[in-house]
């Protein structure tokens, strides 16, 4: 037995290794580089996406054939390297992973990757022996593992102590990602789980799309550090769920019933009557509900008392949580979304929304800070109070039927409107484009079901350009 085990070993190395010079992959945006190499005559590559890490990962390797190391033929990484990449786990360096996109990271990006590794690490346990309940897991790296402040600021709590410690020796070593069978079982594991929710039930296909990419990412670190000479998702064939892009036209309301809900709001008691100018804003100037309840007196460009206003957008503040945020608040200011920090986006604001942003500046006033929507005593309007707000609207402003229904079921959805709005009403894409803050691309992707109405006019004009050319063809033959 022996004999045949000292084989079978002397078959996984060698020391017939050859090294190529670096490769450049020439691309549209960018170019990447690869280091190539050959053990024991089955040939490796690994792509860097620059030139001095793809040469540094070949000077190891060099390095490695100078002191005699022998090479695995199956991964191609010298014995020392293997053993270094053997060592870490899939727990130890998804931490290593959050702790790197941490710094750069906006908070809800920051709560995207770790709800993202949280729900394919279960999948990833080296062993079940001895497992603690699967919300008990969720909750150890959800809550403190992957909060790098957390965990960089000492032990876990006494109540997930266990489940960390455990975690920290079950996960699969990353070196079993490279192994050509288990490898795509493992990645498959992975996949399956971040297609389905808590509950079992298949996710949202956003949602697949948005871990997948993370994970994918994580992997990409992984190859960047040495750990693996690939992406092993690129040797699974495992299909998505296709992503439904467009906006649902049935969420999108007409001007009446628009009205009708603002007027909903401002029948309530309280602190909803703070919140008219603030849902407007969303249905006149399609504001998403983050730079709604970031707007200040500063982002009023002008205000008339008759006709036209103007919105200069330049902030919103996302709620993610204290744990995700530098500051410790829930909310954090930032910039507006795909654009850079000290970016604006101009916004005319309806004749409608100015009479209604004038109300409200001459009712409430302003918080010492310029934010134009808090509460009676100054303080941030939480997610759970205008969502109550909004849905004693729908009940009033809406038949029972519709209020069923999916029509306005959020307050996002009264920008969906306001784009709908503008881009039926013959404004061009492009200009209604950097009105809402999109590309021309996915404005026209997202909305695309929602422009209507344009039919007839279309083939009015096909008909008479073909009619055109009728008659032309009359006049050359009277001629």
């Amino acid at each position: 037995m022996s004999s045949q085990a000292d084989e079978e070993n002397e078959a996984r190395w060698s020391h017939s290794v050859r090294i190529w010079a670096l490769r450049t992959n020439a691309g549209k945006k960018r170019s990447t580089y690869s280091a190539r190499w050959m053990v024991g005559g089955e040939e490796h590559h690994r792509t860097f996406a620059s030139y001095a890490l793809a040469d540094a990962f070949r000077a190891k390797l060099l390095n490695h054939v100078q002191r005699g190391s022998a090479f695995e033929i199956t991964s191609g990484l010298p014995a020392p390297m293997l053993r270094e990449a053997r060592e870490r786990s899939w727990y130890e360096h998804v931490c290593a992973y959050v702790d790197m996109k941490w710094p750069g990271a906006a908070p809800k990006s920051r709560t995207g990757i770790a709800e993202s590794l949280a729900t394919v690490t279960p999948a990833l346990l080296g062993s079940d022996r001895g497992r603690p309940d699967k919300a008990l897991i969720r909750r150890a790296l959800y809550a403190w593992a992957l909060v790098p402040p957390r965990r960089q600021a000492g032990e876990p709590p006494d109540d997930l102590a266990g489940t960390v410690r455990w975690l920290e020796r079950n996960t699969v070593p990353l070196t079993d990602f490279a192994d050509r069978t288990r490898g795509p079982v493992l990645v498959r594991q992975a996949l399956d789980a971040l297609a389905r929710q808590i509950d079992g039930q298949p996710a949202a296909a956003k949602t697949v799309a948005r871990k997948r990419a993370i994970l994918f990412n994580a992997f990409e670190y992984a190859v960047e550090l040495g750990y693996l000479a690939d992406n092993p998702i690129g040797r699974v064939k495992w299909k998505a769920p296709k992503a439904a892009e467009s906006v649902d036209r049935r969420v999108v309301v007409d001007r009446y019933r628009a009205r009708t809900l603002l007027m909903g709001v401002a029948v309530q008691p309280n602190v909803a009557k703070r919140l008219v100018a603030m849902f407007a804003l969303m249905y006149y100037a399609a504001l998403r509900p983050s730079e709604a309840l970031d707007f200040r007196e500063e982002n009023i460009a002008s205000l008339p008392t008759k006709g036209w206003g103007e919105l200069l957008l330049g902030n919103s503040s996302p709620r993610t949580g204290t744990a995700w945020t530098d500051s410790g608040r829930s909310r954090e200011r930032r910039g507006l979304k795909h654009r850079a920090a000290a970016d604006t986006r101009p916004v005319p604001a309806h004749p409608e929304l100015v009479e209604i942003l004038r109300w409200h500046l001459d009712e409430f006033g302003t918080a010492p800070d310029g934010r134009l929507f808090v509460g009676p005593r100054g303080g941030t309007i939480g997610d759970s109070t205008y969502l109550a707000v909004w849905h004693d609207a729908r009940k009033y402003a809406l038949t029972p039927a519709e209020h069923r229904g999916p029509l306005a079921r959020v307050p996002y959805d009264l920008r969906h409107a306001a784009v709908s709005t503008w881009l039926n009403a013959g404004v061009p894409a492009t200009q209604v484009a950097e009105w809402a803050g999109h590309s021309v691309a996915v404005l026209l992707r997202v909305y695309a079901k929602c422009i209507v109405g344009q039919g007839a006019s279309a083939r009015r004009r096909i008909e008479e350009a073909m009619s055109g050319d009728e008659q032309a063809v009359s006049r050359d033959n009277a001629a």
